[in-house]
This record gives C-alpha cells, sequence and structure tokens, in this order.
C-alpha cells in the first residue's frame, strides 16, 4: 500500500497504475496533447519521470519512439544513458541518441567553464534545442518530457517569486508549435514524483535514482523543498497551486512571450527561431567546443558536496 495524503486514500499497486493511468490520461484530453494518430518523441534521461512516461504512453497504445542526450557528465552520464538503452531494449522501443562531445565537440561540464555559467544553464538549453531538432527532423508531431507536478510547481514557484512574465507565460502544459518550434507537451502535470516512482516501482523499471552531481544547490531544488514542506502541513496545495494558474491565470497572459509577439528570426548558423543573428546553441557551441574539455570533478565545488 502507498499513502497519498493529498488524495485522502492509500492505495494498493493495481489501484495505483490505475490512479496513474486516469492522471495521465485526463491531462492529455483536457490539454488537447496529442491525439492517437500522432508520433510522440520522448525525451528520455534515465530518471523515473521519463522512463514511466515513456512507458505509460507505449502501454497505452501511442507512438512514442526515445530521444536520449549524452551530456559528458562523468560517471552519471554513462549510467544514464545505460539505464536509458536497457529499457528501450528490454521493451524493442525505437531509441534515438546524441551525444554532445561525438557531436558537437563540447560536455556540459567544459560549457560550465567555458561559459563561468551554471552547468544547469548549458544542459537545459543544448537539451531543449536538441529535442526541437530531433522532432522537426523526425518528422514528430510532439515532443513529450516528464516533467511532473513537483517539477511544475517548483518552476512556478521560482517564476511567480521573480515575476518572470515570460517564463510564466510559456509555462504550460502544452506548447503549441510555431515560428519553428516542434510541439511540447507534459502528460505527466498531474502527477507527483513520489507517484511516478511507485509506478516504476510496481512495472519493474530499473531507472537512475542518484540526482546530477552538478544539479545539487540549484534553486529548482530549493523551490521543491520549500512547497514539500508546505504540502506537508497542507496536503494538495501543490497541485492547486500550480492547476490553478494554468486555469485562472495562464490565458491571461496568453501572448506575453517572445515567439507569440512575433520577435524571432532564424539562426544564420543552424536555422533554428532566435531573436539574434545567431541562436544561444551556436554561440554555445562555439565557445564550448574551442574549450579544453573539463572533467566533471572540476565544475563540482560546492555543489558536488553533500
Amino acid at each position: 500500500m502507498i499513502d497519498l495524503p493529498r488524495h485522502n486514500a492509500n492505495f494498493c499497486a493495481e489501484h495505483l497504475l490505475q490512479l496513474c493511468r486516469r492522471q495521465m490520461a485526463k491531462a492529455i484530453d483536457d490539454y488537447s496533447m496529442f491525439g492517437p494518430d500522432d508520433r510522440i518523441l520522448v525525451a528520455v534521461s534515465g530518471g523515473k519521470d521519463s522512463l514511466a512516461v515513456w512507458d505509460m504512453l507505449i502501454e497505452a497504445g501511442y507512438q512514442a519512439d526515445g530521444f536520449y542526450v549524452g551530456l559528458g557528465i562523468g560517471d552519471y552520464s554513462e549510467e544514464s544513458g545505460t539505464y536509458v538503452r536497457a529499457f528501450a531494449e528490454e521493451r524493442g522501443l525505437h531509441l534515438v541518441t546524441v551525444d554532445l562531445r561525438e557531436d558537437y565537440g563540447y560536455d556540459v561540464p567544459t560549457a560550465a567553464r567555458a561559459t563561468k555559467r551554471v552547468p544547469c544553464s548549458a544542459c537545459g538549453m543544448s537539451k531543449r534545442h536538441l529535442f526541437d531538432k530531433a522532432a522537426i527532423d523526425g518528422g514528430y508531431d510532439v515532443v513529450v518530457t516528464g516533467h511532473n507536478l513537483d517539477d511544475e510547481a517548483a518552476v512556478l514557484l521560482g517564476n511567480v517569486l521573480h515575476w518572470d512574465v515570460d517564463y510564466l507565460a510559456r509555462q504550460l502544459p502544452v506548447l503549441e508549435a510555431a515560428n519553428g518550434f516542434p510541439r511540447k507537451a507534459k502528460p505527466l502535470v498531474r502527477l507527483t514524483e513520489r507517484e511516478t516512482a511507485a509506478w516504476c516501482l510496481i512495472r519493474g523499471i530499473d531507472y537512475l535514482v542518484e540526482e546530477c552531481p552538478i544539479a545539487a544547490g540549484n534553486r529548482h531544488l530549493h523551490h521543491k523543498d520549500v512547497l514539500n514542506a508546505i504540502e506537508k502541513e497542507s496536503p494538495s496545495t501543490k497541485s492547486a497551486f500550480y492547476l490553478n494558474f494554468i486555469d485562472n491565470m495562464a490565458p491571461l497572459l496568453a501572448g506575453q512571450t517572445a515567439a507569440a509577439q512575433g520577435e524571432l528570426r532564424h539562426c544564420d548558423r543552424c536555422g533554428a527561431p532566435t531573436t539574434g543573428e545567431v541562436c544561444a546553441f551556436c554561440r554555445l557551441v562555439a565557445t564550448a567546443g574551442a574549450h579544453e574539455p573539463v572533467p566533471v570533478e572540476l565544475v563540482l565545488g560546492k555543489r558536488g558536496r553533500r
């Protein structure tokens, strides 16, 4: 049995799986994420959420392939890739892979040192660009990520604390294809990390438990801790915070992003949508690719100390 205070109930294995299926189906239906005939590209990392959403989609009968990016974060990346490949091979699923070092001449630790910015910045931007490129090049209808309710509530808290209108306007369960970007969807926004972990446990899915070693200290993790403390005292706070934002506030912010206002052009180097002559990814490739490779241990610093 698993106790889920936000539902005020205990669930056995069978009913936990039913809960997860219903919550994903409701998110897909409520936000018109995709249809049964759409080709889906799932961004997978080796963690519980991305493997869970891929598994749920396949079980539900969707056409879903996986896409994995090797980030070059030492043993962490090696292990994450192993979990992803094993998951795909065991189920006969199609997996597309890209390696930053082999394909673009840099990795996340090197990018962090070359740009003098936090590793998560280069990591997130690289993944977003490559997800978009893979979807467009492969003719997929939508890119799916494993962002769950805990993720979205934590990001929302951070964006509200800074009143970042551009980010708030884009924090939706679905971003429609526009201006050269593919459609993106997050089918797990109604499920918590605990619930997706339980799905994996029951379904026998092996996943990478450890968090990224260079993400320690990330403000996103701090915001999760804050919300978890509130949730402990007042169950269902996270779902109310995020879902009420989507229902009540997000419509008021529609059209407030740079993309919606038509302020984009095509990158002179790769053709991707950008606000300048050269997109951020191509600038990163040029800067990090010219830098000597940096071992992950050299960028850990305080972030790697527990």
